[in-house]
């Protein structure tokens, strides 16, 4: 894997130049393989062994059927492979030391550049029996399969894949299956240097959408409807040849009678909604690119005849907004658990007279991924299991909140709603592509 690492280090550091040079630069087909490729074997070799020796735990095997795949396998299998093929088994045996992870596929072929396979079928027709017999030449102490009663994205395995992988196997290592929950939401959360160098242009291929969606180029204030819009960000979507993993919304807070309503506003809103003048507008939208996921809520405001900006009050709000994020992200510490950092957070912004509500999620393979979860909007006292889960260094998190405020000139009180993409490191918490510190303008 050495050889294939600098082989591709080149194109991948070209591609970054690029990136920064065209900030609208997308790879073809052709190069997203390669990039995933070479993001999967710097992974694999140089942070899957820290991850799994950090969990005790010295076999992983993840298995799957085709079209019945383990949300786990999809982020390790090569980037021509759509799905597993038949039944794909996967092992990571930790052999210690300087010697690393090997890597092995109880397959007839090699899962790609990584997983060399380990199966003859002519001289061992029984794909199990020779699983239990790669599993008997290195007698693991412990065998992590995904299984997790709370992390639903660790819980691949399904029931008859592990019932007959126990009695294959026997009952002496039988014994030794324990959950690889830990080991597989370590591999999920951590994003390594070489993803951290990218996503940054992915986060703003997100922004950029968001800002064209935003516009008098989309927006005709008393024609465009809110559900104009969403049909106009998925097809910009589609256009740039990516794709999203959620269906966006678009809902408007303005000067009537209707309070906010945090259900109807990510759910389904009037279709015909339209966009007018005074509205503002709020958006929850996300992509998927080179298997990295964004998801981002922004403002924008339409101004009214005569007006030039937008007003006072509502600047004023958004500014709670960005003031309870500073508060948020400057209680991470690595070790806190979600809920400790919820309840500091929630007890800060509440002493400073901002009305909070906190529903913080990590990102990376999946949108809604593995780890520390910070609160949901509907669990603001804690959450159960997944916010017990520890801050680990090296994750990234969708910073998803909104803080309340009461605005006398509307005689009601509005949300301003936030959501961007931070990376938590030693340094602390930073935005991979800044945040939102103003409100877009709609002008006409």
């Amino acid at each position: 894997m050495k050889k294939l690492s600098l082989l591709f280090t080149l194109l991948f550091v070209t591609q970054l130049a690029q990136a920064q040079i065209d900030p609208s630069y997308i790879l073809s087909m052709k190069e997203r393989a390669k990039t995933i490729n070479y993001l999967l074997e710097d992974k694999v070799e140089h942070y899957l062994p820290e991850i799994m020796r950090r969990e005790g735990l010295d076999m992983w095997v993840v298995i799957s059927r085709e079209y019945n795949e383990d949300p786990v396998i999809k982020t390790l299998l090569p980037a021509e492979w759509l799905a597993a093929r038949r039944r794909t088994i996967l092992i990571f045996f930790d052999k210690g030391g300087e010697e690393g992870i090997e890597t092995l596929a109880v397959s007839r072929y090699d899962v790609g550049s990584i997983f060399k396979s380990a199966w003859n079928k002519e001289e061992q027709p029984d794909q199990w029996a020779r699983l239990a017999e790669i599993i008997a030449e290195r007698d693991p102490k412990k065998i992590g399969v995904n299984k997790s009663k709370y992390f639903g994205i660790t819980d691949g395995i399904v029931a008859t894949d592990l019932e007959e992988f126990e009695a294959a196997i026997g009952e002496k290592y039988a014994s030794r299956i324990v959950s690889a929950e830990k080991v597989a939401i370590g591999w999920l959360e951590t994003r390594t240097a070489a993803e951290m160098a990218i996503y940054p242009h992915i986060t703003k291929l997100s922004h950029m959408i968001i800002q064209e969606a935003f516009s008098p180029a989309v927006i005709t204030p008393g024609v465009t409807t809110t559900e104009d819009v969403v049909w106009w960000m998925r097809e910009k979507v589609r256009e740039l040849k990516l794709t999203t993993w959620f269906h966006p919304t678009i809902d408007i807070q303005r000067a009537d009678p209707e309070n906010f309503d945090h259900l109807r506003t990510f759910s389904k809103r009037p279709d015909k909604q339209v966009i007018m003048p005074g509205d503002l507008l709020h958006c929850d939208f996300g992509i998927t690119y080179l298997r990295l996921n964004t998801d981002q809520q922004q403002h924008a405001y339409v101004l009214r005849p005569g007006e030039t900006d937008v007003p006072a009050y509502l600047k004023a709000a958004f500014k709670n907004g960005n003031r309870l994020q500073d508060i948020f992200t400057g209680n991470f510490k690595e070790g806190r658990t979600g809920n400790e950092v919820l309840k500091m957070s929630r007890e800060q912004a509440i002493a400073e007279g901002i009305k909070p509500s906190i529903y913080t999620h990590p990102i990376g393979y999946h949108g809604h991924a593995s780890g520390t979860t910070l609160g949901m909007w509907d669990s603001q006292g804690g959450v159960p299991f997944t916010g017990d889960y520890p801050l680990h260094l090296n994750t990234a998190y969708s910073i998803e909140l909104n803080a309340a405020t009461y605005i006398e000139e509307w005689g009601k009180e509005i949300r301003i709603m936030l959501e961007e993409e931070a990376f938590f490191d030693k340094t602390g918490v930073w935005y991979i592509d800044g945040r939102q510190e103003a409100i877009t303008i709609v002008n006409k």
